[in-house]
Formats: C-alpha cells, sequence, structure tokens
C-alpha cells in the first residue's frame, strides 16, 4: 500500500486498505522508532480485519526517519549489552527535538488533521479510532483528549495525558501493560483513579510477567507472543463493540 500525504498537513502516512467496504478507520501511532516496518505490518493487520488504517509519520520532520528509527531500534534490541549501551546517547540526541513544549502541540494539531482526513473518506462514518505503542501509546491518548471526533481509543503501554485534560476524553479507553513495566505500573492506580474521577469509560489490562513493548514482534528482548495475542483479540473485540 502507498504512503500518501495528509491533506492541510506536514505528515506523510502509510495507508492500508480493507477489502470491500470499511468497519470504521483506525490510526496506527508508532513506537519511538518512527514508521518502521513493524508499524507498517501493524496497519496491515487491521487492514485485513476491515478496518481503513493510516499510520502516520510524526517523527521524520522531527529528525527521526524511519531508517533512523530502525537504526536505533536495532542498536537497542542487540543481544549484546554494550552494543545496546550505545543506542542511549544516540536516542538521546536524535530525540532532542521531541522533548521541545513545541513538539507535543505540533504532533497534536498533525494528528487531528489525520481525523479531518479520515472524516472524509468513503465508508468510515465518523467511526475513528486510534492506537499506538510506547510513544504512540502517550500520542493516543493525548489525541482521545484533544479531539472528540475519536470514538475509541487502545494505548499500549503509553503514558496518560495530564490529570487536566483527562476530563477532556470523550471515548472509551481501553489500555494495555506490561506487568515489568515498571515506571506505568506505579502510575496506573492514579491514572485509573483520575480517568474514574473524570467519568471517562476505562479499562486496564495488564499482563503480568511481560515487558514494556510486548506486542513488538520484531524485539527478541521484550515481546510476549502470549500477552501480544490476547491483547490483538481483545482490541478486535473493543474496536467492534465501539465502532459498530
Amino acid at each position: 500500500m502507498p504512503m500518501i500525504q495528509i491533506p492541510d498537513s506536514d505528515l506523510t502516512a502509510y495507508r492500508a486498505e480493507p477489502h470491500g467496504e470499511p468497519k470504521g478507520a483506525v490510526i496506527v501511532i508508532h513506537e519511538i522508532w518512527g514508521l518502521v516496518d513493524h508499524i507498517r505490518s501493524v496497519a496491515d493487520r487491521y487492514a485485513a480485519e476491515g478496518y481503513l488504517a493510516v499510520a502516520p509519520d510524526i517523527l521524520s520532520d522531527a529528525g527521526v526517519s524511519p531508517s533512523v528509527g530502525q537504526e536505533l531500534h536495532n542498536l537497542a534490541k542487540n543481544q549484546d549489552e554494550a552494543t545496546r549501551m550505545t543506542a542511549q546517547p544516540l536516542m538521546r540526541e536524535k530525540l532532542t527535538a521531541t522533548r521541545e513544549p513545541a513538539y507535543g502541540a505540533w504532533a497534536i494539531s498533525q494528528l487531528r488533521r489525520v481525523v479531518d482526513y479520515l472524516e472524509t473518506q468513503p465508508g468510515v462514518d465518523g467511526r475513528i479510532a486510534v492506537t499506538g505503542f510506547c510513544f504512540g501509546g502517550s500520542y493516543a491518548f493525548a489525541l482521545a483528549a484533544a479531539d472528540p471526533r475519536v470514538k475509541a481509543a487502545a494505548p499500549f503501554y503509553g503514558a496518560p495525558p495530564e490529570e487536566s485534560d483527562i476530563a477532556s476524553i470523550a471515548c472509551p479507553i481501553h489500555a494495555f501493560y506490561g506487568g515489568l513495566d515498571e515506571r506505568l505500573m506505579d502510575s496506573l492506580p492514579a491514572v485509573s483513579t483520575a480517568m474514574a474521577d473524570a467519568g471517562v469509560d476505562f479499562e486496564a489490562t495488564v499482563y503480568e510477567g511481560a515487558r514494556h513493548a510486548f506486542f513488538n514482534d520484531t524485539n527478541d528482548l521484550t515481546y510476549d507472543a502470549e500477552a501480544a495475542s490476547d491483547s490483538w483479540t481483545q482490541v478486535l473485540e473493543f474496536l467492534e463493540a465501539e465502532l459498530a
């Protein structure tokens, strides 16, 4: 499937077409590695399930093209610890722009242009969901808070928006976590309480024994086949219910 230019935006995106009328549309937001082949394959999987899937590239403009991201990912998942350590300073250098406050505002504005685009696509009929992984999971939360046109959000091991933004979330959220992902596990009770206090329909599935990035089947260090399979089943059931 081709790369497309999102109208009225700075973004290119990978578009994966379903066979026949779409059940709806899914925005697939990549990890910190950018729009690498793994994320394209996830978009293809959604298309095979009947969804129009669009995976925008929100990192190339910040200096992390897919080729740079793949290089960083290859270093970070290397079996040799010394090689993995070389990835850390390189990642800090390459991702400097993403830590600027202006980047976050820019990324959300661009993701809203993706929603604009999907609203115009035949058969979508406003049935738009978002999912994402790690960096992309955080932006899946953020887009749900920023755009009420999003009907469902399925963040994978992402950090939630600021508590002050949680009240803006108007759609159900089903989030997925690895039980060994210490930072996110420590924050999850407070996140769940904030979601409940704001009246957000929030469900969290935690896979005990699974790590951060358990869904990424290109990373032997973190991939958990059982957690990945179950979360895929659950996210499809979630989308079927919320976009029907």
